[in-house]
Parts: C-alpha cells; structure tokens; sequence
C-alpha cells in the first residue's frame, strides 16, 4: 500500500511540475520585439537628431513622430504577416480536409504507416488509425499535427499580434521622449532612460525564456547603446557637413 501511495505522489508532483508555457501565442513575439524596436529605433532616431544640433522642440517633435510612424508600421506589418500565415495554414487544412472526405482509407493508411514508422508495431498502428479517424474534426487535427506540425485550433490572430506590437512599440518609443515632455532639456535622461528600460526588457524577457536576466539585460543594452552611439556620430557629421 506504501507502495501505491508512493507513486501516486510521484504522479501529482509530476503533473504539477510538467506544464508547459503558451510557446505558440501570437502575442509574445510581436510585444517583444516592439519593446525593443521602439526603444532602439526611437533612441536613435533621436540621438541621430540630437548630433545634428537641433532645437528641443524639433528633438521632441522627432520622438513623437517616430513613435507614432513607428507604432503604426509595426502593427500593420504585423497584421498582415500574421494574417497571412494564418491564411496559408486555413487553405492547407482545407486540402486535407478534403482529401479526408474524398479518400477516407486512404488517410487512415497514411496515419497508420507514420505510427509505424515512429515504432508503433503494425497491427496495433492501424487499429489507433481507424479509431482516431472516427470523427472526422478529431482526424483533421491528428493529420494536421502529424503532417503539418500545426494545431488548428492554436493559430496566432492577427488582431492580438498587431494590438501587441503596437502597444509595446508604442510604450518603448516613449521612454527616450519622455524626460523631455518632462522637462529635461538635455538628451542625457532620454538616453539613461532609454537604456535602463532595454535593460529592463532584456531582463523580463529573460524570465520568459529562462535565460539569465542580467545576461540578457546586458545584451539589450549593449546592442541599444551601440545604435544610439553610431546615430549620434552619424547626426553631428551630416549636421557639420550640411551647416
């Protein structure tokens, strides 16, 4: 009776500690990668501006205006490529489904010999065949999965990878601005801002991926400061070559 009891623990502490997290969401790439755009493209954009002498104003215009150009172009670039993937995988199912209602045992074969092939013995492969090709939806899914490494019902939407990437992008292009609708009249706050938020970025997305946190912080702000650092060099050349 230890026995059993023993291995029931060992069963619930192994289904407590075996979920998995959501890696197929159309929201955590599109957010991700908008944070970090919108920090290093508007930080630079910015610091770029700022060698070339500007006014304030015309720096806090450019801020504004690359967060909003930025923001929008994130979002529909990610619509559409969301929206197009999405497509591609509906006419793809579409094809096995009907090849599902056109060829019924011919499916059922092709399901039992990739059993086979993964080592299921034969006799035992055709009878899961036949039985998960009873239902015709549940079929579907199998094949799916199995052929095209897809789950229908887990496709991105298109509408929550757009509204992610420009929320974030968004969220991300505001920090090097915002000393300045703060009152800061110099770019330093808007660039130890702008870094300590890719530091910040790198460090949360380490927490997702179980990467370390200060590896992946460093990283962010290392590759932010760079791109800030050239832009800045790049603005005060054309701004003494065109004055």
């Amino acid at each position: 009776m230890a026995i059993i009891d023993n291995e029931a623990t060992l069963h619930e502490a192994h289904r407590d500690n075996h979920t998995h997290r959501d890696v197929n969401g159309g929201w955590l790439r599109p957010a991700v990668f908008g944070a970090m755009d919108g920090l290093v493209s508007n930080l630079a954009l910015m610091t770029g501006v700022a060698g070339g002498s500007v006014s304030q104003q015309t720096l806090v215009i450019t801020g504004l205006a690359g967060l909003a150009a930025g923001a929008f172009s994130m979002a529909a670039g990610e619509y559409t490529s969301v929206a197009s993937q999405r497509e591609l995988v509906q006419a793809e199912l579409d094809i096995e489904r009907r090849e599902l209602r056109k060829h019924p045992k011919d499916e059922e074969q092709e399901l039992a010999e990739l059993y086979v092939s993964r080592g299921v013995e034969p006799g035992l492969a055709r009878e899961v065949a036949r039985q998960l090709s009873h239902d015709p939806e549940q079929a579907l899914e199998i094949h799916a999965r199995e052929e095209l490494g897809i789950d229908p019902g887990d496709l991105p939407s298109p509408v929550v990878a757009a509204a992610s990437s420009f929320g974030a992008f968004a969220l991300g292009a505001l920090l090097p601005v915002l000393p300045y609708l703060l009152g800061a009249n110099a770019l330093w706050p808007a660039v130890v801002l702008a870094l300590l938020g890719l530091f910040a970025c790198g460090a949360v997305v380490a927490r997702v991926t179980a990467r370390s946190w200060w590896f992946s912080g460093l990283r962010q702000l290392a590759l932010g400061g760079a791109a800030a650092g050239v832009t800045y060099v790049l603005g005060t050349l054309f701004g003494t070559a065109l004055g």
